[in-house]
């Protein structure tokens, strides 16, 4: 899109940010993009951190970060949502779906459960007086930390129960940094597991006894998984990636169902040693463990240090999608990969603009289309968030 465009797309939004109108009929032709989230709109400094799925009516749910006293990743943070009947083109109201009252709520990690269709999501909190520094460095107490909380939808998005909190069952002691998601989680459909709910995460450990480190350091990040097999009611930890050596640092991760069954996993390397940005891995016992350790995804090395989004699309030999920024050293032209052999290999199949981006969320609207939920702007990253509708046909 061009910052002409761009300029235009935003300016609608200003105008009339919470607008609904009906479906696109089929005389109409369907819109390329949207943008439900402008930062400075609607009470927020900024929104971060998109999120995005769509209900088992249709419905297409882009969830975010509502940061209240600027852009960055503590303080008043409320999770908000908008929703659209017409696959992305025009949204509804912002709702704010928790609360941060003051404190951090975010990192929403959204899925439908596939037996009963109610939304579920999962979301991670701290104080809003401490920092991901101090809290790795262990100078915070259980309460002032990171906490994991979910909450349910029973009415396709419109209203959520109250966040009820599941730390105890999800984060050992030990732990320090936590972080869900960020982005949509996955529902099994297949296997023996079907219809589990997996969440991927990541977490920070203590130093071991003895050590001189203070557990700031990148090398105590790894990444996890938490599943549910009754629909978000219990949660149980599944894997956890426990190598802390500082070569590959798994952070903020992504989850996708493969056609054989298996979950691919792909994270963010927060500043490990090997060569590359991009970490993946697989499990095929539904989460519960993993089939080999993490490993640098080394088709994916245009991508820079930054959370990325997988989705595996529905139908015969369907490919496994990859988005993410495509330029290694900054956080810009956020572009779209695809694999036709599980992951193994990436092409990079469209780049969706040339702007700077940063975080994305991929999900299937329907069968013909792929709808990208990005952070994006002109000046930077963070001034939108973005929903970008891909035919399928475009992706090779």
């Amino acid at each position: 899109m061009t910052t002409l465009s761009r300029t235009l797309v935003v300016a609608a939004v200003l105008l009339a940010p919470l607008a609904v109108t009906a479906p696109a009929s089929a005389a109409t032709a369907p819109c390329t993009s949207s943008v439900p989230y402008v930062s400075g709109q609607g009470g927020y400094d900024t929104y971060r951190i998109p999120a995005t799925v769509t209900t088992r009516r249709g419905t297409v749910l882009a969830f975010a970060e509502g940061r209240h006293n600027g852009a960055g990743d503590t303080g008043h943070i409320d999770v908000v949502l908008r929703r659209s009947g017409d696959g992305g083109c025009t949204w509804g109201p912002l709702h704010v779906v928790a609360a941060g009252n003051g404190d951090t709520r975010g990192n929403p990690a959204p899925v439908v459960d596939p037996r009963t269709g109610a939304v579920v999501l999962v979301t991670s909190y701290n104080s809003g007086a401490v920092t991901e520094a101090q809290i790795m460095r262990g100078e915070v107490t259980p309460e002032e930390g990171r906490r994991v909380f979910v909450q349910h939808s029973w009415d396709d998005g419109r209203h959520f129960t109250p966040p009820r909190d599941i730390t105890d069952e999800v984060k050992p002691a030990g732990w320090r940094w936590y972080a869900t998601g960020p982005g949509h989680a996955v529902a099994l459909t297949r296997g023996p597991h079907a219809g589990r709910l997996v969440v991927p995460a990541n977490h920070s450990a203590a130093p071991p006894a003895g050590s001189q480190d203070t557990g700031q350091e990148a090398k105590y990040y790894g990444a996890h998984a938490i599943y549910s097999d009754d629909g978000g009611r219990t949660w149980r930890l599944g894997f956890v990636d426990s190598s802390y050596d500082g070569v590959d640092n798994a952070n903020e991760s992504a989850a996708a169902q493969l056609p054989d069954g298996r979950l691919y996993f792909s994270a963010r390397d927060q500043n490990g040693t090997s060569v590359g940005n991009r970490l993946d891995t697989y499990s095929g016992d539904g989460g519960e463990s993993l089939d080999r350790p993490y490993a640098v995804q080394s088709m994916l090395d245009d991508v820079p240090v930054v959370q990325g989004s997988v989705l595996q699309l529905v139908g015969f030999r369907a490919p496994l999608l990859f988005s993410g920024p495509s330029v290694p050293t900054a956080r810009r032209v956020m572009a779209i990969w695809r694999s036709e052999d599980g992951g193994e290999t990436f092409a990079k199949v469209l780049t969706v603009s040339a702007e700077p981006a940063a975080y994305s969320d991929l999900v299937q609207v329907d069968r013909g289309t792929v709808g990208l939920l990005y952070e994006t702007g002109v000046s930077g990253p963070y001034e939108t968030i973005e929903f970008r509708r891909v035919p399928v046909s475009d992706l090779g």
